[in-house]
This record gives structure tokens, sequence and C-alpha cells, in this order.
């Protein structure tokens, strides 16, 4: 579809449809880009933990990354996991991954108070992250991995791609609790493409290109309150942007909190297990309890 104006704004009473991904190119400019919003998905997931504010606005950034990310992915092409570690900071390790739309995600932290808006460097300490693609089995795996530096997980996501991709990459991320609706997340996603796949220059003499430059100016403008305000629809963002180019826009999957734990998929891991291990695993009951970081809950197997 070709963007050629913003679409309507929502008739009066009637909720937007929240958790949603909608792709965009603008081929004048050989840019392309996501927009992505997380509403029940992200209450979803958040419901699951007791983290204070500040690490659930950091979980929830991440999220955003995960399905701006993930939405790239064909329904049939695995799993994309963005996951870091670290040592120093009171959060050592956060893992998301996606698959299909749905999202999922964690983080294990030592308990200590995070004031609102730290950086990586006082959320971590010393770390890395991680972008992991596990594609079908006609594909191999592949991951990236880059240090935890920047301001943001957006900022480090930015980093990703100049260093593993070769892409000029602008990453927005916001995350922001309201009492009556709870957690709203909103994510940006521009890049410029490799001029070499249509016949001219190679980004790599020229990652300044004035399509880029144009682009970036104009991208870098979008505010939080914009991405988080769910009276403005995905379509408005965009136009917001370039509406004085010709942009085509491709919804995307939508996405939803997808922890796959169920009783009958443990049962199955468990069972591959010898006997003997079984037993080691097993409590005084004799039986086994798994629980899962995703979701927080716990499942019993066996007698």
């Amino acid at each position: 579809m070709i963007l050629m104006a913003p679409a309507p704004a929502p008739l009066e009473g009637v909720a937007p449809v929240a958790d949603r991904v909608l792709g965009f190119s603008v081929a004048a400019r050989n840019v392309r880009g996501r927009v992505v919003r997380l509403d029940a998905a992200l209450n979803a997931v958040l419901a699951a933990h007791d983290y204070p504010p500040a690490l659930a606005t950091l979980l929830g950034q991440a999220l955003v990354l995960t399905a701006l990310l993930g939405a790239t992915l064909r329904e049939d092409e695995g799993q994309l996991t963005l996951q870091a570690q670290a040592k120093g900071g009171p959060v050592d390790l956060l893992v998301c991954d996606y698959r299909a739309g749905a999202v999922r995600g964690y983080l294990r932290h030592d308990g200590s108070e995070v004031a609102e808006g730290a950086d990586l460097a006082t959320l971590f300490g010393d770390g890395h992250l991680a972008i992991t693609l596990d594609p079908t089995a006609a594909a191999e795996r592949y991951q990236g991995i880059v240090p935890l530096e920047g301001a943001s997980l957006a900022e480090a996501v930015e980093g990703y791609f100049f260093q593993s991709e070769q892409l000029p990459t602008l990453v927005r991320t916001a995350v922001r609790w309201d009492a009556a609706t709870g957690w709203v997340g909103g994510g940006l996603l521009v890049q410029h493409l490799a001029r070499a796949e249509i016949g001219g220059e190679r980004l790599s003499v020229a990652d300044m290109h004035p399509d880029w430059s144009h682009a970036l100016a104009l991208a870098s403008t979008m505010s939080d309150a914009e991405l988080t305000d769910l009276s403005l629809s995905e379509e408005t963002l965009v136009w917001r942007l370039f509406h004085d180019e010709e942009v085509r826009v491709t919804p995307g999957p939508v996405p939803t909190r997808g922890c796959r734990c169920t009783l009958a998929h443990i049962e199955n891991v468990i069972g591959q297990f010898p006997a003997g291990e079984r037993a080691e695993m097993a409590g005084d009951d004799g039986r086994i309890k798994v629980d899962c970081a995703f979701c927080a809950r716990s499942f019993l197997i066996g007698a």
C-alpha cells in the first residue's frame, strides 16, 4: 500500500489497534524501516514479574527492540533472540525472543535500587549484547555480539548494525506507564540500504550519503510521546516523518505475548533425560520441579 496521507484519527470511544508492526519503505531514498507498538503483549509479559519501575522499563524497551528486529522474519524462519549478559551492575542477564509474532522476556537482577533513566554502564556494568537468529533447518544459525555501550539498548543495537551488518541504522524506543492504561511501548527502526543492490555506490564509501542524511534528520524528530501515543496510528507516525515522499507500508504480524512453556512440552523435554538423571532431579516427593523464568510459573513433573 502506498501511503499518501495520514490515516484518519480513531473514532471517539473506539480503542486503536495497539499491538502492531508496520513496515515501510521510501524507495527514492533507499530507506526502509518499521514501527512497532506493544500494549497487551507488553502488559502480559511484565505482569508475570514484580520488577521495580526502572527495570520494568528496561525489559519493556528490550521487548520493543525484539519485536522490531524479529518482524523481519517470515513465520517459518525460526526465532530471534536478544540477550544481554554482564557483570558489575544490578542486572547480569536479560533475555527476550521472538517467534512468529510472539515475544517473551525476563531479566535477572540483584535486588538493589536502580534509578529511572540509568545508562547501560549503570544497569549492567561490563557486558555484551548478542543477537541470535535461529532459523529453520535449511539455514545456519547466526549470532552477532557487540559491547553493551551507550545510553540505551537502542544505541547498542545501532552499534550491532554498524559493526555486524554495515547498515546505517537509527533505532528509537519508548516505554511508559499509565495508571489507567498500564504499560505502552513503541519503537522505530530506519535503515539505509546498500546502493550496490540497485547499481549505485556502496555505502561503505558513502555512509553519510545525502539520502541517508535527509532520512536520518527526519527520523530523529520522532519523540517518545509520539511513539507511545495510542491515538496516533502507525501510518500517521510514518506520514509525519516522510510526507514529502512516496512511502509504501506493509502491516506485519500482530505481536503477542508468547511464552511456550506447557506441561506437555516440559514433560517431553524431561522425558528425554535418562532415568538416573531424572531421579537426581526429583525432590523428596519424587517429583521434578521446573521453573519458567519467562512467565514465572512452576511445573511439577512426575508422580
